[in-house]
């Protein structure tokens, strides 16, 4: 990362958040990965769009370098060490380096019950959860100490902490990734690479998806957060992450952060009414 000390002016005028920095959000072809995309982009961040789905992936970044930001598309499958690999190394040839990385995508399996989970969706989930960040973060690594630092943001659930009905596999590699941010954060802050986990929640692909299917679904949602309202991506999302990408939380790693509006306090039910309370 570029010195903590450099000031927020800049010959004169007030530089943007993320100014001269490079972004890699994984997963930033739609829904809160392409919201945090957009918001990086307006606070003078270059980015890279890994993601899976070409033309979802090409079309934010052609949007966004349209609109005078500087991004790129690169396909990036998270399952795959080596698609990864040259996700970070685009960053590397496109703009120079690497300062942030946001570990957002995953490949959702079957919301089934524990006892239905297989063995090869909990290897899916690891795969594009546990592993990815994983194989993200260290192939970062090398490019950020040669920076002077960075900042890694680790998606995390509030579904690891209520035990979300349906999402075990889920619930566990998460669970994974929090274990991994903060000993990321303890071990890396040597080399003045910080990391932090958020658990948002928004309207992303899959709340559109559950609002489409289940009237009423959106308002029901809404209700049970103490704001009252339910998240945008960019709007709510983007700024939280901006901020753990930036020099104002330069004394801030090893944290997780709930962007959820409140949600984490009452907590909800997840448990499906079609299951009986006993079954013995």
């Amino acid at each position: 990362m570029n010195s903590n000390k450099k000031s927020v002016y800049q010959k004169g005028k007030i530089m943007k958040l993320l100014e001269n920095k490079v972004a890699l959000i994984t997963g930033a072809g739609g829904g809160i990965g392409e919201g945090v995309a957009r918001y990086f982009v307006s606070q003078g961040a270059a980015v890279v769009i890994a993601e899976l789905n070409e033309d979802q992936g090409e079309a934010v970044a052609s949007d966004l370098r349209a609109k005078g930001g500087q991004a790129v598309y690169c396909r990036t499958d998270v399952s795959d060490k080596a698609s990864i690999a040259d996700s970070i190394q685009a960053a590397v040839s496109h703009f120079g380096g690497i300062d942030i990385l946001v570990n957002n995508a995953f490949a959702p399996t079957p919301n089934v019950k524990l006892e239905e989970k297989t063995d090869e969706m909990l290897h899916q989930t690891l795969n594009t959860t546990v592993w990815a960040a994983w194989w993200a973060m260290k192939e970062a690594f090398p490019h950020m100490c040669q920076r002077g630092g960075g900042s890694i943001i680790n998606f995390y659930s509030i579904d690891t902490e209520i035990g979300a009905w349906l999402h075990g596999d889920y619930n566990t590699a998460k669970s994974a990734v929090l274990g991994l941010t903060r000993s990321a954060a303890a071990e890396w802050g040597r080399f003045n690479i910080r990391a932090n986990a958020i658990a948002p929640t928004a309207m992303g692909a899959t709340f559109h998806k559950l609002a489409s299917e289940n009237p009423g679904f959106k308002e029901r949602s809404a209700a049970m957060r103490p704001l009252g309202r339910c998240g945008e991506p960019e709007a709510d999302i983007g700024p939280v992450v901006a901020f753990l990408a930036s020099d104002m939380s330069r004394f801030v790693t090893g944290e997780s952060i709930h962007v959820d509006g409140g949600l984490h306090l009452p907590g909800y039910n997840s448990r499906p009414s079609d299951v009986p309370v006993r079954e013995y």
